[in-house]
Parts: C-alpha cells; sequence; structure tokens
C-alpha cells in the first residue's frame, strides 16, 4: 500500500474521470474523485451531451419532425411549444444520469470530494472549499486530469445569457425565438442549429470555414448542407464575425450581427459557438511542471500521460475528438497503463455520433482519407427510402454508404447519414475491428424490416459496381 493518501487522484467526474476511477477502483487500488461541481457528470450531464441529445429527442417528439414526410408539412404534437415544454424531458434524464453515475461511484467505493482543486507538486493537490476542512492537502501516486472544457468567449462580446449566450446557457433560456444566428459552424453549432430550425426557428450559421465538418465523409456534409438548407437555414460560409451589438427596436430587443465582408444581421438571438477551452485555469499546473497548449488544453503521448510521467490527462482537456463515448476509453485506458495493467483500444475506429437533424455518424476512413492515401476503393450505397424500414419510419433522406478495398473487398470505411445512425453504425464497425469484407453483408440475412438491410443492400451496390 502507498504512502500517500490516494494510488489514484481524478480531477473531473465527467465521462473520463468517472471511467478512470471506476477502472482504478475495480483494479483494487484506493480512489479519490475532486469534483468542483455540486453534481457529477461533469458537461457531459448537466450543460451538453444528455441535455443536448434529450432536447434534440424532445423537439423531434413535440413538433412532429420525424412523421412529416408522412402526414404533412404542417403536423405537430403541440401547437406551441414553449422552452418550458422541451425542459420537461430534459430536467427529469439529467436527474436521472447523475443518481446512476453517483451509486456507480458509491458502489465501487470511490471517494467523491466536493472542492477546487490546484497543484502543490506533482504528487499533491490542494483542495479548496471542502465542506468542514478549509483548504486541505491530499497526496497521490498517480493523478489524471479530465476536468474537461468550457465555452470559449470573446472579452469583447456582451453575453447576457437570453440574447447572446453560448451552448452552456441554452438550458436557461427563457422563451424560443424566432430568429437565431449561430456562430460557428461546429458539431456543437450545428447539432442546435438543426435542432431550432426542426421548431421553426429561422436559423443562420456564419463560419469563417469553406465547408462544413471537414473531418466527414463529404458526400454526407452535402446532403445534410441540403436538408439544413429545406429547413429554411441559411448558411454564410467563408464569413467572418466581427462584432456583435444589443439593440431594440419598435419589436423589441434583437442583436446585430457584423461581418467582415460588410453584411450585417439582425437576429433575436446569437449563439457563440467557437469552439471550447479547457478548464486549466486554476489547477496552478506549473506547480507539478505542466503546460499548456493551444485554448488551455493538455498535451499527451499515446497513453495518455503528460510531460510528467505519472500525471496523465484525458477527455476533452486534450482535445480532438471530443467526444463523451472516446473520453470513457481514454480515462479506462490511463487507469489501466498507471497500474501496469495490460489493455488496448482501436483509435482508428472509434465511431462519431454527431446529432444533427438528421444525425450522422462514421467509423474507419473516409474517400478523402482513402484518395490521399492512394488506397485503391470502391463504393457501396443505399438510400434509406429503399428500404421498406425506411418508409415506414417516413425517413426519405437517409442515406448508408460502405467504403471497401478493391482488391481484396475489405471493409475500410462506414458512413451514415439519417434516423438511427449512430446505433446502426456499431454492425459495420463489428466487421470493420475483425477486418471483414462487404461479402459478410451480402451472405448474412437480416431482420425485416430493418434499417440494417442498407448494409446488404449497399454491399450489393458496391460489388454491381465492381463489375
Amino acid at each position: 500500500m502507498s504512502e500517500r493518501d490516494y494510488e489514484m487522484l481524478v480531477l473531473g467526474s465527467g465521462p473520463a474521470g468517472h471511467r478512470a476511477a471506476i477502472q482504478a477502483a475495480k483494479l483494487g487500488k484506493k480512489t479519490v474523485v475532486v469534483e468542483h461541481k455540486a453534481v457529477v457528470g461533469g458537461a457531459c450531464i448537466n450543460t451538453g451531451t444528455i441535455p443536448s441529445k434529450t432536447l434534440r429527442e424532445a423537439v423531434l417528439h413535440l413538433s412532429g419532425y420525424r412523421e412529416r414526410n408522412i402526414y404533412g408539412a404542417s403536423y405537430r404534437v403541440k401547437k406551441d411549444i414553449s422552452m418550458a415544454d422541451l425542459f420537461v424531458r430534459t430536467d427529469n434524464v439529467i436527474a436521472h444520469e447523475l443518481d446512476v453515475n453517483r451509486h456507480q461511484l458509491q458502489r465501487n467505493h470511490v471517494e467523491l470530494l466536493n472542492a477546487e482543486a490546484s497543484f502543490v507538486d506533482p504528487n499533491t493537490v490542494r483542495l479548496s472549499g471542502l465542506d468542514g476542512h478549509g483548504n486541505w492537502d491530499v497526496t497521490a501516486d498517480n493523478i489524471i486530469i479530465a476536468v474537461g472544457t468550457t465555452t470559449t468567449r470573446d472579452n469583447h462580446v456582451d453575453f447576457d445569457g437570453q440574447r447572446i449566450f453560448t451552448s452552456d446557457d441554452v438550458l436557461n433560456l427563457q422563451q424560443l425565438p424566432r430568429s437565431l444566428v449561430i456562430i460557428g459552424a461546429g458539431v456543437i453549432g450545428l447539432e442546435y442549429g438543426t435542432i431550432f430550425a426542426a421548431l421553426g426557428v429561422r436559423v443562420t450559421v456564419v463560419d469563417k470555414r469553406p465547408r462544413l465538418l471537414d473531418f466527414v465523409d463529404h458526400e454526407i456534409i452535402d446532403t445534410l448542407v441540403y436538408q439544413m438548407r429545406q429547413n429554411r437555414m441559411t448558411l454564410r460560409l467563408g464569413e467572418e464575425v466581427t462584432g456583435l451589438e444589443r439593440f431594440t427596436d419598435d419589436l423589441g430587443d434583437k442583436v446585430r450581427v457584423l461581418l467582415g465582408s460588410g453584411k450585417q444581421i439582425q437576429t433575436e438571438c446569437a449563439l457563440y459557438s467557437i469552439g471550447r477551452s479547457g478548464a486549466t485555469e486554476v489547477l496552478n499546473l506549473a506547480a507539478a511542471n505542466l503546460e499548456t497548449i493551444d485554448r488551455g488544453l493538455i498535451k499527451v503521448n499515446e497513453n495518455f500521460q503528460t510531460s510528467v510521467p505519472h500525471i496523465y490527462a484525458v477527455g476533452d482537456v486534450i482535445g480532438f475528438p471530443s467526444l463523451a463515448s472516446t473520453s470513457m476509453e481514454q480515462g479506462r485506458l490511463a487507469s489501466c497503463h498507471a497500474f501496469g495493467q495490460p489493455a488496448e483500444s482501436v483509435p482508428n475506429q472509434l465511431p462519431y455520433g454527431i446529432y444533427t437533424i438528421p444525425e450522422i455518424s462514421i467509423v474507419g476512413r473516409s474517400e478523402e482519407e482513402l484518395t490521399e492515401a492512394g488506397v485503391p476503393y470502391e463504393v457501396g450505397k443505399a438510400a434509406y427510402k429503399e428500404i421498406s424500414r425506411g418508409q415506414i419510419l417516413g425517413d426519405t433522406v437517409g442515406m448508408l454508404k460502405l467504403l471497401f478495398h478493391l482488391d481484396t473487398r475489405e471493409l475500410l470505411g462506414i458512413a451514415i447519414l439519417g434516423e438511427g445512425a449512430s446505433e446502426l453504425i456499431h454492425i459495420g464497425q463489428a466487421v470493420l475491428k475483425l477486418g471483414g469484407t462487404i461479402d459478410y453483408f451480402v451472405d448474412t440475412v437480416f431482420n425485416y424490416p430493418t434499417l440494417a438491410e442498407c448494409y446488404k443492400t449497399a454491399a450489393f451496390d458496391g460489388i454491381n459496381r465492381m463489375g
């Protein structure tokens, strides 16, 4: 047993910290999680992943969006939808997830301390605000930094949380706006943009990049852009925002968005979504001989070790891909490495789920990556509208795309857009992980009618393209 207070100290209780702590505890190590907020779960449960995805589901239900292709564009479950209507479902899910996370820590005998943490030296952390203790120093053999990120804010922007706000403020909105400008077309910006557009909000997206989500298959993104425009969304790509001004006219409070090109956009509200920054300011990293890189992020090696070998960093605080799923895996792997427990993952075959409307999911390599690498490949496609289940669900725009090696027929990548994409992707992920070919989908019998049939249809399409 170590002479220090703990064998593993985890800073942050989000997906990465939560999984790291439980993994250490399951290895029989004395583990503590330090969380500076009154609730566990980090941004994932409280302001980010869980709230936004639950909000999306509430919007899809109440707006009748999924059934519009069947019952018409005017179909709605509830005529006048308020933010309060949407938050009923969101609050319920958040409360449940918080309870589940706390219970998981308790039954794995992970100690949980509510305090602000800062380094004293590479093995010592000072806890401030801990009930009944004031400032208290604890020591640990291994430390995992999993503090996550906060929304990046421009000091020149007058944020008020209602007219000009960030994604962290969405759950505090009092009214559903009639118009919304989203500054930044990253994953978060596009998710919220399509969610509000499904409610009938007039949405404009502004981004200085010429393309959306360039790490996603371009054909999938082109299809998403088409759907966004069908939902009356306006895209201002290649445009830079130079200023935001709040003003009042005869119709009420407004926001004026100034663009570098001279254009001006008047809107009820503006969502500022230019990215997130590592929540590392208060950690006093210098005392642990650590430094941050761009936007307060921490650089790590392939084992998630920082420049100080016994201090690890995982999750959003190390940057891309900043997904809850990958963060959990990073936390597990870091704990295993800290205690010499063999563990491995497949970093090139981790799935991405993007919960726009319609949703997107990808795994493996894209056409653009394969072309750049000089890999000979062929494509197989299936449209949801060709599949009985797609017609039943009313999704006529969805598509599934398989990429496979031209000579060996080995599966190289999958990209899906449409209903259930983030669930459907796991079938292809399993075949990809095992080094299978597209012939697996040809030879396999899928339940009927299901969206999984898209795999067989796409496989046949790919084989037909080969002649």
